[in-house]
């Protein structure tokens, strides 16, 4: 520290940015090439030394073969230098060489610009609250730097400048609301690109023994949801995601049917009981699934998405969910679908490969050979549930690497696994026994957030469960999780990833703070999301509703921003003209002097200067005249407390001028 206040100003002021420069660049490194990374913090370890120890820079050769190199790099990487990645990588590249070319101010301020352009490209990948935390540090960093280089010579202290660039950020704060508020948001102008969420996690488009269960070590929020009054029961909470009907003897996809249309399965959907509405904010997933309560008779609400509802009941978008989405949807817990007789199209359920799992078929024959169950669908369904119960089968996250034979090694080898490992031998099983069955993937259950109401699901909270087809009653859901651990569904029990370091230790210390820290903080950036980034066109035309606008659209919203931006430019004017003539004290005792001479005929302006005052005074009574000789005098002490050189007593010379302006003789 003693050296550090001991360094030259130019050296403080560099090694300050570049510490502000490196803060902007770290939430970019995981998407970033990794040589980038790399390349940018070495250059700003480099510029840092040169600083630190008062070396020259480099040439300009270096420079330059440097930036030739990087630009290759980058074209290398992402196979062009156009786009959101490449641009990015490039900004990154060029906001690292500028640092080694810090010789003037010039070259400062272009490296500030360029530090802000970087800091809004974070929010091309992410827009959550702890990236808009970090960049706005980074930004009261920058105004402090920018701030800084504009101060006297000398060592002016950085917490001086970062006052001053905290003033700044905070005047411009209502500026900055107003246009987040107002500014018309149309597509596609408004928004990041819908790549930016290509990264992230969720159930797929098929699932493979096991894959389900890698979900569960992902802790991250897949969607929240809040109740229009009493939730369901916590059995009920099954949000449908994929319908997976087709088997290539170890992956399971979605249906791929060889019947024609006609003969195909239809939804056929009945509902019965209360309706349930709800909000849904569904997290960034690059996926066209609209995840609802079982079961959705009407379209959900969705602004910006066509949807349609496939003879599964899922409901699909016509675009994969790329940025945060929010919806309203009404759902019964209590329906059937399907056909109510066997039709053609249930083939497409009873499907299996063949030369698959033998020992499973052989169960099969065994049960339907039982005079206790014989043909009988309802009695099987049971046999089997009753087998999951009683036959000392486990639920577990790690169950192992099953072989080419799934079912097989769950049911008689393993006799343990995931929801998925469990899901897929009880289909493969009741297909065996001709009971026509799917794999319905989604989420199931959740956990209640009491700051906000809200229910949360977790990508830990993915699920697979069954459902199979029944004569009178269609399709029927079939959970063979619950058989053999029902407080998965019933209480909700998870199974749960190691934690990291410090969430352990504060578990180990206080599991109640851990959970409330955690409620606190999804409940704050739920808070994030729904008005902030779900902040929509529509949102801003039902607030120009609610201030009295019948039919609003985005025209209204211009002209109500332009009148607020007229408004505010009158205001500050007003502000201005109110400022330098009634606050400043000095122009205020020369209004009161310019009065008191008008009052005895004199032509004084209230712009007059003093000296002009002075001298209309002396042409008017005479240079003899004592009283106008007083306060000419007056005037020209009024005129050296402003222009005179100041020796820091200005304030009281100027009080004691007061004093004396009611003792003048004035002529009368």
């Amino acid at each position: 520290m003693q050296r550090l206040r001991h360094l030259p100003r130019e050296a403080r002021d560099t090694l300050f940015l570049l510490l502000v420069i490196a803060w902007v660049i770290a939430p970019q490194t995981s998407h970033l090439p990794l040589w980038c990374s790399l390349l940018a913090l070495c250059v700003l370890l480099w510029r840092g030394t040169l600083a630190w120890k008062g070396l020259a820079l480099p040439s300009r050769w270096w420079l330059l073969a440097l930036l030739v190199l990087t630009v290759g790099a980058t074209l290398f990487s992402h196979r062009t230098l156009l786009g959101r990645d490449a641009g990015v990588t490039l900004i990154v590249v060029l906001l690292s060489l500028k640092t080694l070319e810090l010789r003037a101010q010039r070259d400062a301020f272009v490296v500030f610009f360029l530090g802000f352009f970087t800091m809004l490209t974070n929010f091309f990948f992410s827009q959550s609250l702890l990236v808009a935390g970090a960049m706005l540090v980074g930004l009261l960093g920058l105004l402090t730097a920018l701030v800084n280089s504009h101060m006297p010579a000398g060592k002016p202290p950085l917490r001086d400048a970062a006052r001053i660039a905290a003033f700044m950020a905070l005047l411009g704060a209502p500026i900055m609301a107003v246009f987040f508020v107002l500014f018309p948001r149309i597509a596609p102008l408004w928004g990041v690109p819908g790549d930016a969420m290509s990264g992230r996690s969720g159930l797929s488009s098929s699932m493979q023994v096991g894959s389900i269960a890698s979900l569960a070590l992902d802790d991250s929020i897949a969607l929240r949801v809040r109740f229009e009054g009493a939730p369901p029961r916590q059995s009920d909470l099954y949000f449908r995601g994929p319908v997976l009907s087709t088997l290539d003897g170890r992956e399971w996809k979605l249906l791929r049917s060889t019947l024609p249309a006609r003969w195909q399965d239809g939804a056929n959907l009945q509902v019965n009981g209360p309706a349930l509405s709800y909000q849904v904010t569904l997290e960034p997933n690059n996926r066209p699934w609209i995840f609802v309560l079982d079961a959705a008779i009407t379209k959900p609400q969705v602004v910006g998405h066509e949807l349609s509802m496939t003879p599964q009941l899922q409901w699909l978008s016509d675009r994969p969910v790329s940025d945060l989405l929010r919806y309203q949807a009404t759902s019964h817990v209590q329906f059937r679908h399907g056909a109510a007789r066997r039709t053609p199209g249930l083939q497409d359920y009873l499907d299996l490969p063949p030369g698959f799992n033998p020992r499973t078929m052989e169960l099969a024959t065994q049960l339907q050979r039982d005079p206790r169950y014989g043909q009988d669908p309802d009695q099987l369904v049971a046999a089997v549930l009753e087998r999951l119960r009683t036959g000392g089968y486990g639920y577990t996250l790690d169950p192992g690497v099953f072989g080419v034979n799934t079912a097989d090694e769950f049911w008689f080898d393993r006799k343990e696994g995931f929801c998925e490992h469990i899901a897929s031998a009880f289909v493969i099983l009741m297909r065996a026994l001709d009971i026509p069955a799917r794999i319905v993937t989604g989420y199931q259950g959740g956990e209640r957030n009491n700051l906000d109401e809200y229910w949360v699901l977790r990508q830990s909270d993915a699920h697979a469960w069954a459902e199979v087809w029944l004569a009178g009653r269609g399709w029927t859901r079939v959970d063979p999780t619950a058989a053999v651990a029902p407080g998965r569904i019933g209480s909700l029990q998870r199974l749960q990833a190691p934690s990291g370091l410090i969430a352990s230790a504060l578990a180990s210390v206080s599991p109640a703070a851990l959970l409330n820290l955690r409620a606190l903080w999804e409940a704050t950036n739920n808070r994030w999301n729904q008005w902030v980034l779900n902040y929509s066109q529509a949102r801003q035309l039902n607030l120009l509703r609610d201030i009295g606008f019948k039919s609003p659209g985005w025209e209204d919203l211009a002209y109500v921003l332009l009148a607020l931006i007229v408004a505010a430019s009158g205001l500050g004017a007003l502000w201005t003209l109110w400022e330098r003539t009634r606050q400043d004290p000095w122009l205020r005792l020369l209004r009161r002097a310019a009065r008191r001479l008008q009052r005895v005929g004199l032509p004084a302006a209230a712009n007059s200067p003093p000296r002009q005052l002075a001298a209309m005074l002396s042409a008017r009574f005479g240079a003899d005249d004592r009283r106008a000789a007083s306060i000419c005098a007056w005037l020209l002490r009024l005129e050296e407390v402003r222009y005179a050189p100041q020796d820091g007593r200005a304030t009281s010379r100027l009080r004691t001028l007061q004093r004396e302006l009611g003792r003048l003789p004035w002529p009368g």
